[in-house]
């Protein structure tokens, strides 16, 4: 598998790929996550709605300090994602 899945759930962001699943806390008016524009190896730039706000707004999430936080090695977790797809419960 060459994607992980982005997904917000009960005010935590998952990220999920293969056997792992991260979780980490979101903003508390996210409403989901809408689009992935940019994914750079742990970097994303994101489409997220939020309860203020009419409209999608861009978001910028940065996997790696979190995973160094989880005793993941970065570069060997995000090497083989060619791709993050969003998934809306």
């Amino acid at each position: 598998m060459d994607y992980a899945i982005l997904s917000n759930q009960n005010g935590f962001t998952v990220f999920r790929y293969m056997d792992y699943v991260i979780r980490f806390k979101a903003p508390y008016s996210l409403e989901k996550y809408t689009a992935v524009k940019e994914w750079d190896d742990g970097y994303l730039v994101v489409m997220a709605k939020y309860r203020h706000n009419s409209e999608s707004e861009e978001e910028y999430i940065d996997l790696v300090p979190i995973l160094e936080n989880l005793y993941i090695l970065p570069e060997e977790f995000l090497k083989p994602i060619k791709e993050v797809r969003i998934e809306n419960a």
